[in-house]
Parts: structure tokens; sequence; C-alpha cells
């Protein structure tokens, strides 16, 4: 039994990571932009007025406030484990040095399936913008390939195509992919830009009134359904062994993404609200409509021009973090070994990659998304739980532990981010823990009948030897 529970010792994945063949070519910069561009997207641009024209009223605000307050507790724990641990498994390789094996093993396959369901949801996000425009050109492309099974299409062509294109450019290597990545990432805060220039002269107060229609409850509701529009900041802590001098620049591009993200969001609610009442917000390219619905078609078609750009940043983001926790998985003995082999020209797990990008598109084509997004908010969340209680458990057990950034207030802050977790959690639906469940049972079958045999922790003469936790 104590078998399951064995911990990967802090040093040998230290020195793992010295040694890694990745070659590390992102700065503070890049990490900031990427993080940014993983994390600003359909949520901002779909859920906002969705959720004001059904949940919260004006008062969207207030929802993005409250789960701005728990991803950015989470993202200092995030923070001192980037700065103290930087390696390319992210939240798994976290809880592996903290938890033990089997619970870092159940983590990495929930990340893995969350990621990749992320990567599917933006991709049907991207493809209704796309149609959209592809419209507005007089382009109107046959209902079977813009449609998925459910309703009455055969697939959505856009969004396969997409994320093919994607995990194409990320097979190629990272230097490559994140030039154009900041390139996506500017246009989208362009567009973000033109939105609070332009709307800004149009604002009615009479349109935030009443303020809360729908009271708390529609609030919380609120924050639990645009909780997705935060999350990408955690998908970039995989890029650690990819990061020149991660001690710093990881904790600085995630500190500084949460805090410049919170700050857009608040802006864009307040101004969408202002300029057209929240009960016509029911759409999905909200900006856009309330631009037009003032005489600004002008400004409208440039964004969505710019939000079709952008959201590939997203799509980037959410295939390379999926591909990288596979990697770490991989090079654990959990999975498969050719999982973390890299290309000798471009450095990249291109199975990995590729694997992540074949299932993404395929969901993204086939399946309703609705309800896979909610599993991706439930994966999410259950994972930063765990690494919030990490934080308190390598405290005692690693003191001394180089820490480039500390969470202040251990364990009050940490324990404040697993409540709001676990608030959110269990304000998503019966099915949603349901789907959870099933995936992790599949986990636990995958664990038992391979991971547990060929986990590189099984020999003893590995040169990751078990973790000896610190004695009371």
């Amino acid at each position: 039994m104590r078998s399951f529970f064995r911990k990967k010792d802090v040093n040998a994945i230290l020195d793992s990571n010295r040694n890694s063949s990745t070659e590390r070519t992102l700065g503070a910069f890049d990490v900031t932009l990427m993080s940014i561009g993983a994390t600003i997207g359909t949520g901002v641009m779909v859920l906002t007025g969705v959720v004001a024209a059904r949940d919260a009223g004006p008062a969207v605000v207030l929802s993005f406030i409250g789960s701005a307050i728990a991803c950015i507790l989470v993202a200092l724990c995030y923070a001192e484990f980037a700065s103290s641990i930087p390696t390319s498994g992210s939240a798994y390789a976290y809880i592996y040095a903290s938890l033990g094996e089997f619970i870092a093993h159940l983590v990495g396959w929930s990340l893995f399936i969350g990621y990749t369901v992320c990567t599917a949801t933006v991709a049907g996000g991207w493809s209704a913008y796309f149609n959209s425009l592809l419209k507005e050109c007089g382009i109107n492309l046959p209902s079977m390939f813009i449609n998925i099974p459910s309703q009455g299409g055969l697939f959505n062509a856009p969004a396969v195509i997409v994320v093919l294109f994607i995990t194409l450019l990320l097979s190629r290597g990272t230097k490559e992919s994140k030039k154009i990545n900041n390139v996506m990432v500017f246009v989208k805060l362009g567009v973000i830009v033109l939105f609070v220039v332009v709307g800004a002269f149009f604002i009615k107060p009479v349109n935030w009134h009443p303020f809360m229609p729908f009271g708390i409850k529609g609030v919380f509701a609120g924050a639990a359904s645009v909780f997705l529009a935060y999350a990408g900041f955690d998908a970039v802590s995989t890029s650690a062994e990819e990061v020149k001098n991660p001690q710093k620049n990881l904790p600085i591009g995630i500190i500084a993404s949460m805090i410049g993200c919170t700050i857009i969001y608040i802006i864009v609610c307040l101004i969408l609200t202002g300029v057209t009442n929240y009960t016509n917000l029911n759409v999905g390219d909200a900006m856009a409509y309330a631009l037009s619905s003032v005489g600004q078609g002008w400004a409208a078609s440039i964004l969505s021009v710019g939000a079709v750009v952008g959201i590939l940043a997203v799509i980037l983001a959410y295939v390379y973090g999926s591909s990288r926790i596979l990697f770490s998985m991989s090079r654990d003995g959990l999975l498969p070994k050719a999982c973390s082999n890299v290309n000798q020209k471009t450095n990249v797990p291109v199975l990995s990659t590729w694997l992540v990008g074949c299932l993404a598109a395929l969901l993204a084509g086939v399946i309703d998304l609705k309800q896979l997004a909610d599993l991706a908010n439930m994966v999410l969340l259950g994972t930063f739980s765990l690494v919030a209680l990490s934080v308190i458990i390598l405290r005692k057990t690693h003191p001394n532990l180089e820490r480039g950034f500390k969470v202040p207030l251990v364990p009050v802050v940490p324990l404040m981010a697993i409540a709001c977790c676990l608030f959110l959690m269990f304000s998503l639906s019966k099915t949603t823990w349901l789907y959870f469940g099933v995936w992790n049972l599949i986990g636990v079958v995958v664990y038992f009948a391979y991971s547990h045999k060929h986990s590189s922790l099984q020999n003893k003469d590995n040169s990751q030897p078990v973790l000896e936790e610190k004695s009371a």
C-alpha cells in the first residue's frame, strides 16, 4: 500500500530539469503573454454576455471578481511551486512530490482531459466567430460541416481544422510558436482596447439598473460559470523546462497575468452592461453585438476579426499544456515511453502533442461542448484545491527548499484557496460530478493495469528515489 503513495525526491526533480533535453527559450515577457493568451479568450468574449443575461445582470462584474479571488489565491500557490520546483509537469509534479504517486497520477490524468476539453471548448467558440465572419462576407458553409451530430450535422469542420493547425504549429517547435503566439495575444488585446475605447462613449448608466436583478444567488452562480474565463495561467506552469530562469520568470508571468486579466475583465463587464441592457446579451458574440447595437458596425467587424485571430492563442496554450502533462507522466513511467520522446530537431514531444491535438479535434468536431466545459471546470477546481494543499504539506516536509516566491500567510491563504474552489465545485451539476467520477475511475484502472508496474520509482536504482519526509 505504501508504494501507491511513494513520492518523488524534490532534488531529483530539480536535477532532472537541469539535464532536460528541451530548449530554454521563454523569458518573463513570453511567459506573461502566454498566460494572458491562455486566459483571455472565449471566457470574456462569450461568457460575459450569457452570464449577464441569465445569471447576474450588470452584477456580472461581481461574478468575475469572485472568481478572480479564488484564482488569484490559487495563482499564488502555483507561483511558489513554479519558483521552487520548475518542471514541465505543473500540478502533477507538485503533487507527486507532496501527496504521492497514486494521487499525482489521477491529477495528471485529469489535467490531461481537462486541458484537452478546454481546447475543444475554445475551438467551438472560435468556430462560431469564424462562421459569423464568413456569413458577413457572403460565404455560407454547408450546415452539415459546421454543426455537430446532435444539431443535425456531421461535424464542426472549422473547429477540427483549427485544432489540427495549432497542433502542427506546436509540433514544429516552441521557439517558432511563441513568436506567433505573441502576435495573436497583441491582436486580442488590441480588439479589447478597441471595444473599451469605442464602447466608453456609448455608456448609459440607466443600463446598470437594476444592478443585481437575480440577487446574490445569481452572482454566485455567475462566478461558477465564468471561472473558465480565468483558467489558463496554470497551463503556463507546464512550460517550466523551457523557461529561462524559471524561479524568477514563472512567478512574474503567473501573477502579472492574473492581475492584468482581472483588471481587463472588470472594465469589459462595466462597459458591456453599460452600452446595452443585460437582457439583450444572451448571444455568443456579446461584445460585437453591443457595438453593433449603437451603430458602430465597423468596430464590431474589426472586433470579430480580432477574436478569430486572438482566440487561436488560447487553443495554442491548452494544446501545449496538455501535451506537457503527457510528456511528464511518460517520463515518470506512468504512461508509455513513446509519449516522452522528443524530436531531435525541434525538441518537442511530437507524439504527445499530436495525441492531444487529435483528441481535442475529435471532441470539438462531434461533441456538445457545454457538459465538457463544466467537466473542465470540475477538473481544474479539484486540481487547484490539491495544489493549495500541497503548498502546506511541502512547507512541513521541505522547509529549507529554495523558493523564489513564497505564498504569504501559510496556511491561511492556501486554506482560503481550497475553500473557494470547493464552493465552486459544489455549485456544478450532479451530471458533471458523474462524468468526473467516471474519468477518474478509468484513471484508476490505468494506474493499476500499467502505471504502478512501470513507474520509475518502482526501480530502486532509479535516479529519482523515493522522497524521505522530514521526521516529526
